[in-house]
């Protein structure tokens, strides 16, 4: 999906969802690393995750960051929640979205809830259904977040007016 933003214009925040130290087993001993999943957004439909690896945590952080940046995409929003109720899927995991009345507040577990947080939705509710591993749920909720359609879209699929969808 190409990008029709430039994320160095948007005020983005970034927040640290896992760090894991992973060894590579060499002739010589252990080779220690850090893996860091990072989520960036702008609190108003723009987010993206990434992954990065280093030696240390600093530089892992900074790399996941830039691999975020280089795949934030723009999700569909409807006030403070999202247009209707989706599954989302990747890997083993998937995420059970539900918008909310507004006031609710996200109601989602810690990987899910900085995408959202990030994305700028303030009431949802989700449920984790399969793998709870930190990469396949943000990737679950960011696919979920993006196959949503509003009703403009979903108008112009079908060849009418948003008068004759809504009856």
């Amino acid at each position: 999906m190409a990008q029709l933003f430039n994320p160095a214009e948007l005020d983005i925040r970034e927040k640290v969802v896992s760090i894991n130290r992973v060894t590579k087993v060499v002739k010589g001993g252990k080779n220690p690393r850090f893996s860091c999943l990072v989520v960036v957004g702008d609190e108003a439909g723009h987010v993206g995750c990434g992954i990065g690896k280093a030696i240390e945590i600093p530089e892992a952080i900074r790399k996941g960051i830039e691999d975020a940046k280089k795949n934030m995409v723009k999700i569909n929003l409807r006030g403070s929640s999202i247009p209707h109720r989706v599954i989302g899927k990747y890997g083993a995991g998937k995420m059970l979205i539900i918008p909310a009345p507004e006031g609710t507040g996200i109601i989602a577990g810690g990987p899910a809830r900085a995408v959202f947080e990030l994305a700028g939705i303030k009431d949802v509710r989700t449920k984790s259904i399969g793998s709870n591993n930190p990469h396949n749920m943000v990737k679950a909720t960011i696919t979920g977040l993006l196959s949503m359609m509003d009703i403009n879209e979903v108008a112009a699929k079908r060849g009418k007016t948003v008068e004759e969808i809504l009856r």
